[in-house]
């Protein structure tokens, strides 16, 4: 589906509020994960096998030298990339990856330096890696929410063993809350370690690919891959468990029922849930000028049904589903992130996948 995009450099769509413009910013990319956007106006994106290139006027780098080896196999590989706040004096990013090491793999959480003429990363640290390794190659997270002090929240997935999720001695399953070089910040909610790993936020997730903050108010929203249905966005807080595989509204795909159902005791309940699930990848929640219809509203990536979900809140918060946008059009929708100036930016995870640019078009 996403040569239909490829085919067509510039489409417009109407959607229930406004008609917008899809532009093809680059194509021929390869399970393009993440994307950022460059002081200048260029783009930074990574790719799933391993590189790391920018785009800028329309030409695609070499990839960048400096990326560490990644473990890409499956749902693994190098997948998100941050930039820091302070990115134009510092041009320090951070970005996710899965690794190989203890005969198994898990994600890992880098920082680096992007060179003056981009051409390499310099200064490469892992600043995190998940305490246990595990076999198989699904179910890794991970995107990168930077707080307004700099310190990173990431997402981690169970690794496709669930009852890792609820083990509070295993960062599978959680969101994890670390400094800028890997510290523990003093707010954790287990930061002595005692009854948790000082590093976890929160637990009880399945595969968070999404992650972020509302700039409005600073709360932390993820979306998070359901099993058979179950799909949900959730607002980690300190210490909290959010239920994953005790409490689901999703079933196992083998039709059978997941944990003691919808509802327990000290575990929270989604935000908005998804049944069928249409496997989530990033979230943003709009706050651009380009487009005032959407203000407030979840944008969330979807890849099993190849589209952008458009979610609104009313006064009491509560979630509704509002519209499905390029439903089929430009294949799996992997991130979504609202640039600068408002319009927003999508990666179509494919092996010949895009960067889409989505603005407002001309009445």
């Amino acid at each position: 589906m996403a040569n239909a995009a490829l085919a067509d450099p510039v489409k417009t769509i109407g959607t229930q509020k406004v008609k917008v413009k899809i532009e093809t910013i680059a194509s021929g990319l390869d399970h393009p994960w993440a994307v950022e956007v460059l002081p200048d106006g260029a783009y930074l994106v990574t790719e799933r096998p391993g590189r790391m290139r920018v785009i800028r006027d329309g030409k695609t780098s070499a990839p960048i030298a400096g990326v560490p080896d990644v473990y890409a196999r499956g749902q693994g590989g190098l997948l998100d990339v941050a930039l820091d706040p302070k990115f134009a004096g510092n041009r320090t990013i951070y970005f996710t990856a899965s690794i190989a090491a203890g005969g198994g793999s898990g994600t890992a959480v880098f920082r680096a330096v992007l060179s003056p003429d981009e051409r390499r990363l310099t200064d490469v640290k892992r600043i995190f890696v998940m305490n246990k390794m595990s076999r198989g190659s699904i179910q890794y997270g991970s995107r990168i929410a930077i707080a307004k002090d700099g310190s990173l929240f990431v997402s981690l997935g169970d690794r496709g063993e669930q009852d890792r999720a609820q083990d509070f001695q295993d960062d599978a399953g959680s969101i994890i809350h670390i400094g800028a070089d890997g510290s523990i910040p003093a707010d954790n909610p287990f930061k002595d370690g005692a009854k948790a790993l000082p590093e976890i936020w929160s637990k009880g997730h399945r595969n968070p690919e999404g992650i972020t903050f509302d700039a409005a108010d600073g709360k932390l929203y993820t979306a998070e891959h359901g099993a058979r249905g179950g799909d949900e966005i959730n607002t980690p807080e300190a210490g909290k468990n959010y239920g994953w595989p005790v409490i689901s509204y999703g079933r196992n795909y083998t039709g059978t029922k997941i944990g003691v159902g919808t509802a327990k005791k000290g575990m929270e309940q989604p935000l908005f849930y998804w049944d069928p699930s249409i496997a989530p990848g990033a979230i943003a929640v709009y706050r651009g000028k380009m487009f005032p219809e959407w203000k407030g509203d979840f944008l969330v990536a979807a890849l099993k049904f190849e589209l952008l979900s458009r979610l609104d809140r009313n006064s009491s918060g509560k979630v509704t589903e509002r519209e499905r946008i390029f439903d089929g059009e430009f294949g799996r929708l992997r991130d979504v992130v609202v640039a600068p100036d408002g319009a927003l930016l999508l990666t179509t995870d494919e092996d010949d996948g895009a960067l889409l640019r989505v603005s407002r078009a001309a009445e």
